[in-house]
């Protein structure tokens, strides 16, 4: 199975070649490489030092910020079963954060679906960096999505207003070393947005099953690129035309960080099927409505 490695630099250079080559790795194995992107190195470390401070706070400052309904705050180790089949609790820990809103917001006030305060650490810069990232990745994010759209022969403008305001998440990951005799890092799921940005510290865990294959397959790491691959929510708006590919965690042979942007749309933006792309095989849903049925899946 191919994971190809594209140059970010191509999207401004050959913006028809490179989405060619992402459209190929959208339909075969789900996954590619974004090497040259503008997400700062010095952001990307800042990012990784917050998150170990964070996971190293005693677990009662962590707890006073636990996850909640909008899906914002810390996971702790075995509060999540990606692969429920299976039985096996999730070996890792996470914070998550979404689009940073006010109090007041009248999204807030609204009590628009997945629109909330995102619950801080009392740590030194810890809101700050994780912002600044959340909003370059972000940006990254929605000129990826020009690319997607100028694949399926649509305007590159087509996804603008359904991924200006979306239900993103950060999500800073700490996988305890381990064998496989421990269990699972994170159990064998597919990601249910539109698409995923992950980064790694290189330690190997990451793992991609085909769709209907048995084997797993290690994903290359390649320093400073983006892991990236095609979420659900996107496979069923392109009416399977692209496909999300089951992936895990193995637990790692020493101690793993990794930081996850999934790039979900906005709450109110209605996934159906793509104009081009054959007669539906989905009926429209909507951000929110997607993204809560596989929450309530992970979580019970």
């Amino acid at each position: 199975m191919e994971i190809p490695l594209l140059d970010a630099r191509r999207m401004g250079e050959d913006p028809a070649g490179f989405a060619r080559d992402l459209g190929r790795a959208a339909r075969g194995s789900g996954f590619f490489l974004l090497a040259h992107h503008d997400v700062p190195q010095d952001l990307i470390d800042g990012v990784l030092a917050q998150g170990d401070a964070f996971f190293a706070l005693p677990h009662d400052a962590k707890a006073r910020i636990a996850i909640d309904a909008g899906n914002r705050g810390w996971a702790w180790e075995g509060s999540e079963k990606l692969d429920p089949d299976s039985g096996q609790v999730d070996r890792k820990e996470a914070f998550n954060m979404g689009l940073d809103l006010a109090a007041d917001d009248p999204r807030i006030l609204a009590g628009d679906p997945f629109r909330g305060v995102n619950r801080w650490p009392d740590l030194p810069g810890f809101a700050e960096t994780l912002r600044a990232y959340f909003d370059a990745v972000h940006g990254l994010g929605q000129r990826v999505m020009q690319a997607v759209a100028r694949d399926l022969d649509l305007p590159p403008d087509h996804f603008e207003s359904a991924f200006d305001a979306p239900m993103a998440t950060l999500r800073l990951l700490s996988y305890p070393a381990g064998s496989p005799e421990d269990g699972i890092g994170a159990g064998a799921h597919t990601d249910y947005g539109a698409l995923t940005f992950l980064l790694t510290d290189g330690v190997p865990g990451l793992q991609v099953r085909p769709r209907g294959q048995s084997d797993w397959i290690d994903v290359p790491d390649v320093a400073g690129a983006y892991i990236i691959n095609i979420g659900d929510c996107l496979m069923r708006w392109s009416n399977d035309t692209y496909v999300s590919t089951p992936h895990r965690v193995l637990p790692p042979p020493r101690p793993r960080r990794s930081i996850a942007f999934f790039l979900d749309p906005n709450p109110e933006a209605m996934v159906s099927c793509l104009p081009g792309l054959g007669e539906a095989k989905y009926p429209p849903i909507s951000g929110a409505e997607y993204l809560r049925s596989r929450l309530e899946a992970t979580y019970g």
